[in-house]
């Protein structure tokens, strides 16, 4: 089907740890295919790169794929990582995180974090890591069912382990980041929640700690009802959302393009603390700090961080999830446990 696309039997065996590649292609036109399958290639191949150094930390317990819709779907599954030593010593007070993976909203699954939520876990969190139905398979406002979905799931089963009953902090990266700044709105605000059509969990959210999020969304909405064009190979980030735009924003334009005004959800909805971290060179640098002046302009608590790289230094895009062994990121993963606990 994919004549175009070169995919060795070394990466057909080795990416769907984390991701799907074409299994949810075929009925997909084949030029939007093409470029999706591309777009999950070039991401895979990145990280692969990196796969040598993502570990377990000791000390962490890993229950893992948890069906949270009951339909034997991959996307629909969770994990739990848990210090050891809240399992040992019992009790209900360990604070939560809730993480919810990037992939430009086509790549990955939860298994794509896994380093980075074990290294958060390791700082002493109980984190729930959740998968989610990729593009095209699903839309923007799918992807929030399903991340709601998830949230519901946590609310009802959380007696079930030794975590905080109360308060959770929510977490996400580049399109997960998206997500995670949507149903913070969500879970803040009844009347977002109603606008937008996703029901709230119920689930307390008392911060969000979003890393280098996707965050104004007005662009994409604006290329809803065209077909956007996009030259195929160009697998970067923003093409492939220009390329699934049409089909991806539809419903959430239609039920309101104010809904994804930045100045009018910060102003409107009862955002909770929020941390930021970006880098210099984060090609998306610009979208942490358009929502930041948002919400301090909504008179709203934000801590950024925005790392500068010195010459011949990188850091880039994502890079405390990406690489979490770096010194810079077991800093950030140590701001992101002072910013939940000053919270408790």
């Amino acid at each position: 089907m994919f004549e175009k696309v070169l995919i060795t039997d070394e990466e057909r065996q080795m990416f769907p740890k984390w991701t799907v590649l074409d299994e949810d292609l075929a009925d997909v036109d084949p030029v939007l295919a093409e470029q999706v399958l591309e777009s999950r290639l070039e991401f895979s191949r990145g990280d692969i790169s990196r796969t040598d150094y993502w570990h377990d930390p000791e000390g962490i317990d890993v229950i893992a794929d948890i069906q949270y819709v009951d339909d034997g779907t991959r996307a629909h599954r969770l994990d739990l990582y848990l210090p050891y030593d809240s399992v040992v010593r019992g009790g209900k007070t360990t604070p939560v995180y809730i993480d919810i993976h990037g992939g430009g909203f086509v790549y990955g699954y939860k298994d794509l974090n896994r380093n980075f939520c074990t290294n958060l876990a390791k700082q002493g969190f109980a984190v729930f890591s959740i998968s989610y139905r990729p593009a095209p398979e699903t839309d923007f406002l799918g992807q929030m069912e399903d991340t709601a979905a998830a949230f519901r799931w946590i609310r009802e089963h959380r007696d079930d382990y030794p975590i905080a009953q109360d308060q959770v902090f929510l977490t996400g990266d580049s399109a997960g980041g998206t997500l995670a700044l949507y149903m913070t709105a969500v879970e803040r605000s009844s009347e977002f929640a109603e606008k937008i059509g996703i029901g709230q969990s119920g689930l307390s959210v008392a911060g969000s700690a979003l890393i280098s999020p996707l965050t104004d969304l007005t662009s994409y909405l604006a290329l809803c009802g065209f077909d956007a064009k996009c030259e195929f190979g160009d697998a970067r980030l923003v093409p492939i959302i220009d390329c699934i735009a049409p089909m991806f924003f539809t419903r959430l334009f239609d039920r309101g393009a104010e809904l994804a005004d930045l100045k009018t959800m910060a102003e409107e909805v009862d955002f909770p603390s929020v941390f930021i971290n970006t880098s210099s060179d984060d090609f998306i640098h610009v979208e942490s700090l358009k929502l930041a002046t948002a919400l301090v302009a909504a008179g709203r608590d934000v801590e950024l961080h925005d790392w500068h790289t010195d010459k011949g230094q990188t850091l880039g895009h994502v890079f405390p999830v990406c690489m979490s062994w770096l010194d810079e990121s077991q800093k950030v993963l140590r701001l992101m446990r002072d910013f939940a606990y000053a919270k408790l």
